[in-house]
């Protein structure tokens, strides 16, 4: 509980400001408190700064680990009319042919003629009143109830209530692999199979009124269905060289790595050319190099970043009487060079740049180095940037892709026969636990930051509320002491004022 306070009344004294003067003395220790926890959350996130960057790069040495990195293929038809290619990593280069002789179908029925018009101006008309006299001749009335039989599915409709787009519902709802539909411009019913091939079927087992199929009338719909007949879509036909007669229920096939799309049957021949795709892998590794560099630039940065220490973290006073300009400059040097010649980040870099150097050992390959493919520093004042000499590259690229595949993506349990690749993703990934363990990470299950600078945050944190704690009793104290000297003055005060009234009252006697 607060002590009373009396400002000043007796004394005459600024009680407030000097109590507030007091105060600001007695804040600095913990102005300093906050400072450091400043300097360490700062210092903190630079850390993650440089972390997911690193993650970053991780992910990308992963990519170049894989085989398939590499195996990017480019395929042309000679025909593109008829057939439609698209290479796979597993294809392998050359030339083929492909024939097709029969596309896939699948099933399609249509109202072979017009039929009467659906609708009244005003709404729907009703089965019934759709198709009277066709019901009517089949001894049908407004209140009967047909039936049918759809690929094994009973059907029924009341005459009189539903209406042609109510059978078109009922028949996409049931799953059939069957689609129903109707065209009010040209008043015709349609159905068709949801796939093509053998296995796509459309079959009429009963229908009381001869509605949707032929039996011993032609069908209201006249869709020149059969009832009883099973009608079957048509699986593709083609040659793959000299595999004759493959089969695929739909117009497209994925043979020997290679998806085909057949366009055009009548035993048309189109000839299909595979090549490796180097472009793809030159820009996947011009990618990685780059991001390699952007890393580098990042810790090098921090490492050689000028350290300001006449620009300590600003104060919430000290914030107060400036601009926000004025506190964006102030910080920007503040926060400069909180990582400079940091060891952690230069044991990192270290080991980064050596694995870009180093040699890959019994490689059965032309390229065991990076250099020898075209990827080198050039001056030492880089701090290891790599270059790409492009025409380089893609020379090795074209001339010997196994190797270069090799020399960044080779596994092995010995450190110096590993990739490139191999070896990179291992250095930066324990980087990345080197420095959450320093610094923490930002996405995590655990709700505790058990990092060292999480740990010194949180003891910092702690120092604090006991300083605020602390500092709340010292101006209450100080309030206290000058309420009491305020008490001792109005009593002088009055005791005073008692004296000259009784030397006073004397004086008139």
């Amino acid at each position: 509980m607060s002590p009373l306070r009396i400002g000043g009344l007796a004394s005459g004294m600024d009680i407030d400001s000097i109590v507030n003067d007091l105060m600001k003395v007695e804040r600095i220790p913990l102005d300093k408190l906050k400072q450091e926890k400043q300097l360490l959350e700062w210092k903190k996130e630079d850390y993650l700064e440089i972390n997911r960057k690193l993650m970053e790069l991780r992910d990308s040495a992963f990519s170049l680990k894989l085989e398939s990195a590499f195996n990017a293929k480019n395929a042309a038809s000679s025909n593109e009319d008829a057939v439609g290619v698209s290479a796979g990593g597993s294809a392998v280069q050359g030339t083929y042919t492909v024939t097709v002789h029969q596309l896939a179908e699948g099933v399609f029925k249509a109202s072979t003629s017009e039929l009467a018009d659906e609708s009244n101006g005003n709404s729907t008309k009703t089965l019934y009143e759709q198709f009277q006299a066709e019901f009517d001749a089949r001894g049908f009335t407004s209140s009967d109830t047909i039936t049918f039989t759809l690929n094994g599915t009973e059907f029924s409709f009341n005459l009189g209530t539903d209406n042609i787009y109510t059978v078109v519902s009922k028949i996409n709802n049931a799953d059939l692999g069957v689609t129903a539909s109707y065209d009010a411009d040209l008043n015709r019913f349609f159905l068709t199979t949801t796939t093509t091939g053998s296995n796509a079927k459309i079959t009429v087992t009963s229908d009381s009124a001869d509605f949707i199929s032929n039996g011993t009338n032609t069908s209201i719909l006249k869709l020149n269905i059969d009832e009883g007949t099973t009608y079957t879509g048509k699986d593709a036909v083609y040659d793959f060289g000299d595999a004759k007669d493959l089969t695929s229920s739909t117009n497209t096939a994925t043979i020997n790595g290679l998806t085909l799309e057949f366009k055009q049957g009548g035993s048309v021949t189109s000839t299909i050319t595979v090549t490796n795709d180097t472009d793809t892998v030159f820009n996947t590794i011009k990618e990685f190099v780059d991001l390699y560099n952007e890393t580098l630039e990042l810790i090098n940065s921090k490492l050689w970043e000028e350290r300001y220490r006449d620009y300590p973290p600003l104060t919430d006073a000290q914030k107060e009487e400036m601009t926000e300009k004025e506190i964006e400059l102030w910080e920007e040097k503040a926060r400069s060079g909180l990582l400079q010649s940091d060891d952690l980040l230069r044991s990192i870099v270290g080991d980064m740049r050596l694995t870009m150097a180093g040699v890959v050992k019994n490689l059965n390959k032309q390229y065991d180095s990076l250099d020898d493919i075209g990827i080198a520093t050039q001056s030492w004042q880089e701090y290891g940037k790599l270059y790409i000499d492009e025409d380089k590259l893609k020379e090795a690229l074209e001339k010997n892709l196994d190797s270069v595949k090799e020399l960044f993506a080779k596994n092995s349990n010995v450190g110096s026969e590993k990739g490139i690749a191999e070896r990179l993703y291992d250095v930066l990934d324990a980087g990345i636990d080197k420095i959450a363990d320093r610094a923490g990470i930002e996405l995590g299950f655990s709700l505790v930051d058990n990092s060292y600078l999480g740990k010194k945050i949180r003891d910092m944190n702690q120092s604090i509320e006991e300083w605020e704690d602390r500092l709340v009793e010292i101006e209450n104290r100080y309030w206290r002491e000058f309420t009491m000297m305020e008490k001792a003055i109005n009593q002088m005060n009055m005791q005073s004022m008692w004296l000259m009234q009784q030397f006073g009252s004397n004086m008139w006697m």
